[in-house]
Formats: structure tokens, C-alpha cells, sequence
């Protein structure tokens, strides 16, 4: 019995394999998920077990990733039709105009943190209340809300907001690179 492979001939060039960067751009959707869900995750552990109440701006840079999360789960999901295809690009950019967003919004946290500018009259907290403080406020206690122009938390001279907005501004450019990648 004869097999008809093909043997390629001595010093033709291989199928070159695909490249690291070209998987994970061919992949974008699902890596902008998963980005999404650990930057979530990650403000989720500081509130929770760091004790650091989000100010309004932190939980608006959180709905910044419900949101393009959300696009992302789509793109991943309509990735079984048969025209994905055409949906991939436009939903792709769209990721792209999402984290470009929430460094935009995490620039301006930063910059009021840092007292360039001012940040939101209304900025006053809106992070849940722990027992102990509950039992404090029901004796009279005040109880000091977070606020925008703080920050809560820095490392290596950028506070979470400052993160943010190089993690957002590293995910757009990503998403970007994505989108205009022709597809293999």
C-alpha cells in the first residue's frame, strides 16, 4: 500500500510556524476576556482584602471592563457563525475603542490624584460599608468616604489609577494591532 504524502525536497523552506504574537492576535477576543476578567478580579482583591473602598472614578474604570468584557464574550460568541469573519474586524476595534476609553478615564483619575486637575464634584465614594463601620456610624461616627483626588494605593510611583490607564493604553493598542491584522 502506497501513501501519496508529499517529501519535501532538501532545503525547501518549512511551513513556518506561527509566532506568538500572531496566536495571541489571532486569539484576541478570548485573551480580551480573560484581560478583562483579571483586571476585574485584581480591583475586586484590593477592595475585598486590601480593605480599599473605589472612589466614583475607580468604579467607573471597572464598568470600562463590564463593558468591553461584555464586547469581547460577543466577538468570542459569534465566532462560530459562519460569517464571524465580517463581525471580527468591526468587534475587535470596537475592544480597541473600549480600553482606549478606560485609559483615557484612568489618565484623568491619575491626573486628579496627582492634583494636576480637579476631579468630579461628586466624587465622594460609593464603596460598601464594612460592619464595623456601620456600628460606628449608628453611634454618630463620621465615616470618610473615599475620594478621587487620593490615592489609595501606589507602587513604583503610580497609584492603581496610573496602572490602569498603562494596562487600558497597552490593551488598546493590542486590540488595535488585532483588528488591522490580516486574517490567516
Amino acid at each position: 500500500m502506497m501513501i501519496d504524502t508529499p517529501i519535501p525536497e532538501v532545503g525547501a523552506p518549512a511551513a513556518a510556524p506561527r509566532s506568538p504574537l500572531d496566536a495571541a492576535l489571532a486569539n484576541w477576543p478570548a485573551l480580551a476576556l480573560l484581560a478583562c476578567a483579571l483586571m476585574l478580579g485584581a480591583a475586586h482583591a484590593f477592595e475585598t482584602f486590601g480593605k480599599l473602598a473605589p472612589c466614583l472614578l475607580c468604579l467607573k474604570q471597572r464598568e470600562v471592563y463590564w463593558v468591553t468584557g461584555t464586547v469581547a464574550l460577543v466577538a468570542l460568541a459569534l465566532s462560530r457563525l459562519p460569517w464571524a469573519a465580517r463581525l471580527r474586524r468591526p468587534l475587535v476595534l470596537l475592544l480597541a475603542a473600549g480600553f482606549l476609553y478606560g485609559a483615557g478615564l484612568a489618565a484623568y483619575h491619575a491626573g486628579a490624584e496627582w492634583k494636576w486637575w480637579p476631579g468630579p464634584a461628586a466624587c465622594g465614594g460609593g464603596g460598601a460599608a464594612a460592619a464595623g463601620d456601620l456600628v460606628a456610624m449608628l453611634k454618630g461616627a463620621k465615616i470618610a468616604a473615599p475620594a478621587c483626588d487620593k490615592a489609595a494605593w501606589v507602587f513604583l510611583g503610580l497609584s492603581m489609577a496610573g496602572w490602569n490607564a498603562l494596562i487600558s493604553l497597552g490593551l488598546a493598542a493590542a486590540s488595535l494591532l488585532a483588528g488591522l491584522r490580516k486574517a490567516a
